[in-house]
């Protein structure tokens, strides 16, 4: 029986790009920083020669993400669109979707369209992108 979600695991290319946009602009900590046993990790994943180091980040609430950088060459890994199958972006609650929106673009973070109000009003939605490709959907809710 599955007790909870644990973490959403996240390949990424530029490790410290990546741990600087979720701790500084998402309010997440590290939790822990290792570099893998390529043995167990080419177990597990199917992988020859890996080498892995992974960062675990959480918030205050518990929910987790583990940022994962293999630095063998030989993995390559496509840029995702919003629309393609399987995983496409975390949702993440906010309470002021329009100052994080405004502070976002100060720094150069790219948003799909600006914040829009949900047909039923019950929200506040804009879908930002995040290191390597991946999105981030901020919500704030209005009711």
């Amino acid at each position: 029986m599955i007790l909870n979600i644990r973490h959403t695991g996240i390949v990424v290319k530029n490790l410290e790009s990546s741990i600087d946009f979720y701790t500084k602009k998402l309010g997440f900590n590290i939790k822990v920083q290792s570099e893998e046993d390529s043995g167990f990790i080419d177990t597990i994943l199917g992988l020859e020669n890996s080498d892995l180091i992974t960062v675990k980040l959480s918030l205050n609430d518990g929910a987790m993400i583990e940022l994962l950088d293999f630095k063998s060459d030989t993995i390559n890994i496509p840029k995702r669109h919003i629309v393609d199958t399987g995983p496409t972006h975390m949702a993440f609650t906010v309470d002021d979707l329009d100052d994080t929106y405004q502070s976002f673009l100060k720094d150069g973070i790219q948003f799909i369209s600006t914040p829009q109000i949900t047909p039923d009003g019950f929200a506040k939605v804009a879908f930002c992108s995040a290191p390597e490709g991946s999105y981030i959907e901020l919500v704030e809710l209005l009711k």
